[in-house]
């Protein structure tokens, strides 16, 4: 049974996707402000936050900083609309993935499923993997640069071990969203461009010059380090 935390200040919604996400088999934990959604954070564990960005009070913005500072715990955010802005400044702030109001519940529901399956799979290369200073231990599902530990969201992880997987290989941005985030459609490279830049800040000496994740123009990305 999946823990999940909704933040919506809209009450109609926030009912309405508590009634349904129930009825696909989940704990619904709802808060209408950004403040009470911390507050219900720290005082329990969910697995999932699906998150509002507009909101009274601390927007939505921060909250999913401040939920991300916190920890690895996924984040769905919800969006009125699918603006380049809102989407984008989302996912730089940590969002996962990102869902457009009026919201289905049945693609929520597919959203948040897929992203909670993200660092459950079975590896299918060799257990561990050394490249230049980064260490990837795809059965513990850790990551190491230099001996320390590196703290990586579920699908940063997933970005990585896809990468990882194939190094020198060239993979699109479609590619990816099909293998890491499970989308049925093509087209929202924002998602892929925005978890790069993330991982990028974790695991590059310098992330404006990669050796890791190295965008290949016109094409996507392939995994060196050079």
């Amino acid at each position: 049974m999946v823990h999940v935390l909704l933040i919506e200040d809209d009450k109609a919604v926030r009912d309405g996707l508590e009634f349904a996400l129930s009825r696909q088999g989940h704990t619904v934990q709802c808060s209408s402000s950004g403040e009470d959604g911390l507050t219900r954070l720290r005082g329990s564990s969910p697995d999932i936050v699906v998150l509002d960005l507009m909101l009274p009070g601390i927007d939505g913005f921060e909250v999913c900083r401040q939920v991300r500072a916190a920890g690895p715990v996924p984040v769905i955010m919800l969006t009125a609309r699918g603006d380049d802005f809102d989407v984008v400044s989302g996912l730089e702030a940590g969002a996962d993935d990102y869902v457009v109001k009026p919201v289905e519940p049945r693609v929520l529901d597919a959203r948040l499923r897929a992203v909670l399956r993200r660092t459950v799979r079975e590896p299918t290369q060799p257990d561990t993997g050394t490249y230049g200073d980064l260490t990837v231990d795809r059965a513990a599902l850790t990551v190491h640069k230099r001996g320390q530990p590196v703290s990586l969201t579920p699908t940063e992880l997933r970005l990585l071990l896809e990468l990882s997987g194939s190094p020198g290989r060239v993979l699109t941005r479609e590619q990816l969203l099909q293998s890491v985030w499970e989308h049925d459609y093509l087209g929202d490279s924002r998602l892929v461009d925005a978890c790069v830049q993330r991982l990028r800040m974790k695991i590059e000496d310098t992330p404006s010059t990669p050796s890791y994740v190295q965008t290949v123009r016109g094409f996507g990305y392939r995994f060196g380090p050079v």
